[in-house]
């Protein structure tokens, strides 16, 4: 099948060129296909002239004319050289022609590319009994989202929601709400939240207070409510210990209530992901629980590897050239979230197959995945049994910040909850789209309020996610809905614009689809190339976001191709083209960027309304 990538096709070329006119090690550095500058200059450009000149010790233009004069390139276009050695390249209309068909197919010209092994993407992380809050945006979306991009590419992907649904917390909710006697039947997840945090200094306790209140005669009165905080916190914590006894030997009545708790989060989890556009199902979470007898055994191969020693009665793992150890078991016998996550990638190496795990997790954790891994490879988990090394990465991101750069929270100092913040933003989508349907020239004149509420939604959601997916993810980002909402510049909104421009375009000509797509291809215009060379970039992107873990790559070509499409748009008439064929050729590439917007929206987790 022919290829659609023309700086690949160009790469390829040059690679022989170089190969033959200087040595077949030049030709293994990369040849440096670039955009060109100035589209007056041509299409593209390829500097490698100059590096391998600097390190040959030749003069950069002979060293340009030696691989040009080498280089096949009477199929793709033509070259000049410029200055000192770059070479100019113009492609051929009919090279682009061919490609262009390449991409006018039903998969948009993106090849599957299968892997042997599957990927598993640890997203989302929810703990129970907890709301989702803001923190949990940029996991849940970015890890969906690397998810989609590599389901494109046809490979096996595991979503793993790694719930933390284990453990003495838990525990200590449970135990509180049984204090209170509460009907967990009519528990919400707000209820849940409040409890959890109730739980928590219920059993918070205050020895060094006590203590000193005691040794610094605070008076009778304040060591016997010191005294009786203390006994409080004691007591619910043993009460806590007792019930994550029960919930451990499998209690059906602890067990029962422990599901309900799971049951309702869950709830909340899913519905906050439909709203999102977010793929995650019940099937996609895996808690610690589903851990919690595999966490023994993971220690007992580390002792069995002679990988693991005891330490103050921790048991510990070094790591060469690392000071600090990870523990794998504490000094009381309790496991910790490191012991967790290597008992996980175990299972996912060994059960699911996986050739790639990537997680999705905050920044803040880089250095407990950085020992994790350490420790997956010394004891060899990380081999399958065809001996393929599964690769481990840690995909992380920064903190959403709001207007004044600190992390994004209410006026009263509480983290956003997710849904608070989305319904916000899906209400600013909608106001945006009741103001523009105002308007008499606009396409959503007359719509009924469904309709305006359907697309205020999808406006309000793209607006969210792409101001978190266009950005370098371990950087942080203000978090700023009056500018995410905006129809213009670097938004979602902006996309989903184009995309309904040209889809209002289309509907307006009337043309058969049958005349369209059997139209010839035709550009002779500049606004038309650069149109044409921003479709050809897409399905490239696609493969290298996938292969980088860079969504970001996808929100740049689908802004450029918007702007692209802008000046186009500008440039070249369409409805009222000088002549038919030329009409049609025009609606043609708009009908494709308009494939090309949606397929990538689909990507980023987006809807592509018709009409804004």
């Amino acid at each position: 099948m022919a290829s659609c990538d023309p700086k690949f096709d160009l790469e390829q070329a040059f690679r022989k060129g170089i190969a033959a006119a200087i040595s077949e090690d030049a030709a293994k550095t990369d040849p440096q296909i670039k955009f060109s500058g100035d589209p007056t200059h041509g299409d593209y450009q390829c500097n490698a002239a100059l590096s391998i000149a600097r390190a040959i010790k030749g003069n950069p233009r002979d060293v340009a004319e030696k691989i040009l004069a080498a280089t096949p390139l009477s199929a793709l276009g033509t070259a000049e050289i410029a200055g000192p050695g770059f070479i100019n390249i113009k492609l051929a209309q009919s090279a682009l022609q061919t490609m262009l068909d390449r991409v006018d197919m039903d998969d948009l010209g993106i090849e599957p590319a299968p892997l042997p092994h599957a990927i598993v993407v640890d997203l989302c992380g929810v703990n129970v009994a907890k709301q989702m809050h803001v923190g949990h945006l940029r996991s849940t979306i970015l890890g969906d989202v690397v998810a989609r991009l590599h389901e494109r590419l046809g490979r096996k992907v595991f979503r793993e929601n790694h719930l933390g649904d284990w453990g003495l917390p838990i525990a200590m909710t449970m135990s509180a709400l049984r204090r209170q006697k509460r009907d967990l039947k009519s528990l919400t997840l707000a209820d849940l939240n409040h409890a959890y945090r109730a739980a928590q200094l219920e059993a918070a306790t205050d020895t060094a207070g006590l203590e000193a209140a005691r040794t610094r005669d605070a008076g009778p009165h304040r060591v016997i409510e010191l005294e009786t905080q203390q006994e409080s916190a004691i007591s619910a914590e043993q009460d806590a210990k007792s019930t994550l006894l029960k919930l451990q030997s499998g209690d059906v009545a602890t067990v029962a209530a422990w599901q309900k708790l799971i049951d309702v989060t869950m709830a909340d989890v899913l519905e906050i992901a439909s709203v999102l556009g977010v793929r995650l199902t019940n099937e996609h979470s895996r808690g610690e629980s589903f851990y919690r007898d595999k966490l023994a055994p993971t220690v007992q191969s580390f002792i069995d590897h002679g990988l693991a020693q005891e330490d103050q009665g921790a048991l510990i793992v070094r790591i060469a050239e690392q000071e600090r150890p990870l523990i794998i078991r504490k000094a009381d016998g309790g496991f910790l979230y490191a012991t967790t996550d290597l008992a996980a990638v175990h299972y996912r190496v060994a059960q699911l197959h996986a050739g790639e795990i990537i997680y999705v997790v905050d920044a803040r954790q880089r250095d407990h995945f950085r020992d994790v891994f350490n420790a997956i490879h010394l004891i060899g988990w990380n081999k399958l049994a065809d001996g393929t090394q599964c690769k481990l990465s840690h995909l992380a991101f920064g903190s959403v910040l709001g207007t004044d750069k600190k992390p994004l929270k209410t006026r009263s100092g509480e983290l956003f909850t997710l849904k608070a913040l989305l319904d916000e933003a899906i209400q600013r989508g909608t106001d945006q789209v009741k103001l523009r349907a105002t308007q008499t020239d606009s396409p959503t004149q007359g719509t009924t309020d469904h309709e305006i509420a359907a697309i205020g939604r999808a406006v309000g959601i793209a607006a969210v996610k792409y101001a978190d997916l266009s950005g370098d993810p371990i950087k942080d980002y203000v978090f700023d809905l009056d500018r995410m909402i905006a129809f213009e510049g670097d938004t979602g909104p902006y996309i989903q614009y184009a995309h309904a421009r040209i889809a209002s375009l289309i509907s307006k000509s009337d043309a058969a689809d049958s005349a369209i797509s059997n139209s010839a291809w035709k550009f002779d215009h500049p606004a038309e190339r650069a149109l044409v060379l921003a479709i050809l970039s897409f399905p490239a992107t696609i493969k290298s976001a996938a292969d980088l873990g860079s969504p970001q790559r996808v929100c740049a070509a689908l802004h450029e191709l918007a702007n692209c499409y802008a000046t186009f748009y500008q440039a070249c008439p369409v409805l009222k083209a000088p002549d038919e064929s030329t009409r049609l050729a025009r609606l043609r590439l708009s009908l494709l960027t308009k494939r090309v917007l949606a397929q990538g929206l689909s990507l980023l987790g987006m809807d592509s309304p018709n009409r804004m």
